[in-house]
């Protein structure tokens, strides 16, 4: 199967032809005019997240992720940047809560990921990288008519992020996308595989805690419209499912092999944003200029070890869900 370039969002496909994945963020706002937010925009992602400097927001409820109690199918592709998910239209996915004032129905899941493992993530944490990150990208359906469109509005996208680390065991869901069988059927830019039976309950890590501020997307024309809801706890891959990751080309089969390894884009300026937390510290922030809540008064308490996950995950003593909650609903 082919890779499909009308499913990327709007004027991306041609982002790769003359640079290596790792040198376009520079160039973007340059290249395209309607990529002038690239390098222009105030509330860019990803972001470097200060553990010292996160805001414990009352306001902020569990997440709440509505299956339909149905598993669903999705065709993997290589677009020559990401390894990209696109779920069908059949079964669909729904979140709700969180910072989230309307439900956001899931459309694509992404991969980013490095050519080594002290890097691969977007977003830092303390200024360190992880191996990789996935994004699950939603769209505001209760607004817009498709992705797209919730792309360049208002209140468009929710991007859900969660860590990836190399271990010795794999998450079950990302064991699905990375098995050997099907990760060789997406070598090279444009081929595309269809996967079944996948259980997206199965991906998020055994947590309720998460992150969140208001942010861009990550690739061109870097519409400044998604929340982005970082989960305070990883996933797992293998260190051959990374290898595998590793030897996707970005190019075709009759092209010079690029490895799409290194497909982050550099942390932006926080410009003053509120990075806000459902973690319930012993010490609370005052209200932030846009969020009901401003800096935090805990600065330097969470510096532990050199473990960048380490800082985060030991803001849990407060913690009593190990998850987020899950709905069968299939009207929700």
């Amino acid at each position: 199967m082919q890779w499909d370039p009308q499913l990327q969002f709007p004027d991306t496909q041609q982002w790769h032809i003359f640079f290596p994945i790792r040198k376009l963020p520079s160039f973007w706002g340059l290249v395209n005019s309607a990529w002038n937010l690239c390098s222009v925009g105030k509330r860019q992602s990803p972001v470097n997240i200060e553990t010292s400097h996160m805001i414990f927001d009352p306001f902020l409820t569990p997440l709440r992720l509505n299956t339909g109690g149905r598993k669903v199918s999705g065709t993997m592709y290589n677009t020559g940047r990401h390894v990209s998910l696109r779920l069908d239209k059949e079964h669909l996915v729904n979140i709700s809560g969180g910072p989230m004032t309307y439900s956001h129905r899931l459309e694509e899941i992404r991969l980013h990921f490095g050519s080594e493992d002290s890097q691969g993530s977007e977003h830092l944490l303390n200024g360190q990288a992880f191996s990789g990150e996935v994004q699950l990208i939603h769209y505001n359906h209760e607004l817009y008519a498709n992705v797209t469109e919730a792309a360049k509005s208002p209140n468009g996208l929710v991007v859900v992020s969660i860590f990836m680390k190399v271990s010795e065991s794999s998450n079950p869901f990302l064991n699905r996308m990375l098995n050997r069988d099907t990760i060789t059927r997406i070598t090279y830019k444009n081929d595309a595989y269809l996967l079944q039976g996948l259980n997206i309950e199965e991906l998020y890590p055994e947590t309720s805690s998460f992150i969140t501020y208001d942010g861009s997307m990550t690739i061109p024309p870097c519409y400044e419209t998604a929340s982005w809801i970082i989960m305070n706890k990883p996933v797992y891959i293998t260190r051959m499912q990374m290898h595998s990751l590793r030897l996707l080309s970005q190019n075709q089969p009759s092209q010079i092999f690029l490895s799409m390894s290194d497909n982050f884009r550099p942390v932006q300026p926080l410009n003053n944003r509120c990075i806000r937390t459902n973690i319930n510290f012993s010490l609370q922030g005052k209200d932030c200029p846009n969020n009901r809540a401003q800096k935090l008064q805990y600065r330097g308490m969470f510096h532990h070890q050199n473990n960048p996950f380490y800082a985060f995950t030991e803001l849990l003593p407060f913690e009593t869900s190990r998850g987020i909650t899950r709905h069968t609903n299939k009207n929700a």
